[in-house]
């Protein structure tokens, strides 16, 4: 895996022929009222990791119109934290998404296990250290090991969406995995107005 760090954004040639891309975010933490998003992780599928480390305020032009361009599938596990995240610090709605959890819930019902760690073990056969997931994404020097963790968690993604594709049609659960991914903005609304733990569904 070969590693890019950028400030800010991503370089304009990223987006040239591009049909898909895996996506990752760190922040200070998980509450998107008060924790700034830190790092946001980029791969085309090529096993090249693209992180930009953000240390200001910005428009980010060319990742928001990596973003909202509807013909290119952006791929994450739990894109209902990763993409609140990006919408609540860049101020737009990712479109077209795929989230390898959600699709790991639909298919993988035999186990309660759907994290990254779980899923690269099960279907890739690749293990992956996880020693950084708690760390101090918000400093300016980042450490070896959180730009190897950083890269990992997007690097597999692309390859997890085919193992996960061809087990959503021998279900029969294609069409619902999509109308989940399509309802993930509508759902990400909801967690800003109110809070997670907030269901509007219920009784």
């Amino acid at each position: 895996m070969d590693i890019k760090l950028f400030k800010n954004d991503l370089p304009e040639e990223f987006l040239n022929n591009i049909q898909s891309v895996a996506i990752d975010t760190e922040a200070m933490g998980l509450c998107p009222y008060r924790d700034r998003l830190c790092l946001a992780q980029f791969c085309k599928g090529d096993n090249i990791s693209y992180l930009v480390q953000f240390d200001c305020f910005c428009k980010s032009y060319n990742i928001c119109k990596l973003l909202t361009n509807k013909n290119v599938i952006k791929i994450f596990h739990f894109a209902r934290f990763d993409v609140m995240m990006l919408y609540k610090y860049l101020g737009v709605m990712t479109e077209n998404i795929y989230c390898t959890k959600i699709a790991s819930r639909l298919v993988r019902t035999y186990t309660d296990k759907h994290s990254l760690k779980e899923l690269c073990k099960s279907l890739l056969n690749i293990e992956l250290a996880k020693t950084e997931t708690c760390t101090d994404w918000g400093n300016l020097n980042l450490t070896e090991e959180q730009l190897k963790y950083a890269g990992e968690d997007v690097v597999y993604l692309h390859k997890l969406k085919e193992k996960l594709d061809i087990l959503l049609i021998r279900e029969n659960r294609t069409e619902v995995a999509q109308k989940c991914f399509d309802f993930l903005s509508t759902r990400i609304y909801f967690d800003l107005i109110v809070s997670q733990e907030y269901d509007i569904f219920k009784h």
